[in-house]
């Protein structure tokens, strides 16, 4: 089967083992997957470095990148006015001989072109959105937006014209059909975890004494950190690392993080808060592995992929009953759900933990059992596999 994915929104990591996590990380694991299942995978991205190549062949699959707007990282806003001409490419590669049974637009951009150049063919277009304007606008506030109300207009034009939505939890399935969606055009396909990285055995990051709660995280207001600073105050003498931002040697120059620093002070907790900024994907299972607890409390979770890792290295999770976290943590098998935003709750509950060996040796030992028999990259992408062919045989017949 042919299948094209559809970025637009920035330039696919070369390879699958680069330090840069997220979504576009998760895009080039699914072509990896899918190729060494049999099927030829392009992937279709726009150049944002004017020092990458305009094709390239990646872990089996090949990547095309646009020579469409600015060569640098743009956001998401501003490339809206390029979708025209990004579908016009699209098209025109496909002349050249090669066209998709099937495509899969990822962002809310690589949708809008994947729609747009599919709109004239029997080519049936999945979307993922990795997450959605109105969800975070509602989750986060204004000020933590990203992106512009002009998002959420387009995003809710996108799911009146795509055959299937992939999302990545049952609140985003929730959220779609708020959005218009039809329940049955919408399916859960969880983000896949690598268990031959993530996994319990191995060296783990230098630690003290402190029992240590570990919160992986984007260094942006909305993502609890400051959740974690108050209820540190009720925990007693643990310490919290925060990994995630810029690298280690720009923390200093980072609004987010001087805030963060500043409030840990002035709560009496500075001492105990450590950033560590930036951490390589493949150093992250000895981070997972050196901590006690690992908080995911963000207040806006699509996908809940750290806490999967986590599981996956047999670390126990508190996080908020909410997105991605809701579905992979199991309360009282796996790891704690809390309310979000209650501190107290989140502290009492992680003050337990910390000081219950025992238990969280026994929701480490579960995490590890869930992670590998329902969160692998084969599972996901084998899920994924059989919609497309099920979408392909269904255009065929019409």
């Amino acid at each position: 089967m042919r299948v094209g994915l559809v970025c637009a929104h920035g330039s696919i990591p070369d390879r699958t083992d680069t330090p840069v996590v997220g979504p576009r990380q998760h895009v080039a694991q699914v072509a990896a997957q899918l190729s060494a299942r049999g099927h030829d995978v392009r992937v279709y991205d726009r150049r944002d470095d004017p020092d990458l190549p305009a094709w390239a062949e990646v872990d089996g699959y090949v990547v095309e990148r646009a020579p469409v707007g600015p060569a640098a990282r743009t956001a998401c806003e501003r490339l809206v006015r390029h979708v025209p001409e990004l579908s016009r490419w699209l098209t025109e590669r496909w002349s050249a001989g090669w066209a998709p049974d099937v495509l899969h637009g990822h962002f809310w951009i690589g949708g809008l072109v994947a729609a747009s150049a599919a709109r004239h063919s029997p080519v049936p277009v999945v979307q993922t959105f990795h997450s959605l304007g109105a969800e975070q606008l509602r989750r986060l506030g204004q000020a933590c937006h990203d992106g512009s109300h002009e998002r959420i207009v387009l995003e809710k034009a996108l799911i009146r014209v795509i055959d299937m939505a992939v999302a990545h939890s049952t609140d985003e399935v929730e959220e779609l059909t708020r959005m218009g969606l039809e329940r049955a055009a919408a399916v859960v396909v969880p983000v896949g975890v690598d268990t031959d990285l993530f996994q319990p055995e191995g060296e783990a990051a230098p630690r003290g004494q402190r029992p240590r709660i570990l919160s992986v995280t984007g260094l942006r207001p909305g993502h609890g950190q400051e959740d974690l600073i108050r209820a540190l105050r009720m925990i007693g003498d643990a310490e919290l690392v925060i990994v995630g931002g810029p690298p280690r040697d720009r923390l200093a120059r980072h609004v987010e993080a001087r805030r963060l620093t500043e409030f840990a002070g002035r709560l009496g907790v500075g001492d105990r808060v450590r950033l560590v900024g930036a951490v390589p994907h493949r150093q992250m299972p000895a981070w997972y592995r050196s901590a006690d607890v690992v908080a995911c409390v963000s207040h806006y979770a699509c996908s809940g992929r750290m806490a999967l890792e986590a599981m996956a290295c047999g670390v126990p999770v508190v996080g908020y009953s909410l997105g991605g976290v809701a579905d992979c943590v199991v309360d009282e098998v796996t790891g704690r759900l809390v309310p979000p935003g209650e501190a107290r709750g989140l502290a009492l509950t992680m003050r337990r933990l910390l000081a219950d060996e025992a238990q969280r040796f026994a929701y480490g030992h579960a995490a590890v059992d869930r992670v590998r028999c329902s969160y692998t990259w084969d599972r996901a992408v084998g899920t994924l596999e059989r919609l497309y062919e099920r979408l392909a045989r269904r255009t065929a017949t019409v």
